[in-house]
């Protein structure tokens, strides 16, 4: 339950990204996607940072490594 939860944290602080690009094309004023884009943007790291806490240090590995490897 632990492993599924944080896959789905993670899988929800990419998600994030996706609402944010939809902000413009909705009826809100410039205040509020600003708003809702800071909300969103913020809401995302928590929600990574919650996945790596539940997946724990190995899957944190595994994110480094990708990322290492891109030099």
């Amino acid at each position: 339950m632990k492993k599924t939860l944080g896959y789905l944290f993670f899988v929800l602080s990419f998600g994030v990204w996706g609402l944010v690009a939809l902000l413009p094309f909705l009826e809100l004023t410039k205040g509020e996607i600003a708003t809702a884009t800071t909300l969103l943007i913020i809401g995302g790291e928590v929600a990574f940072f919650i996945a790596i806490a539940l997946l724990g240090k190995d899957f944190w590995s595994k994110i480094k490594s990708l990322f290492t490897t891109l030099k």
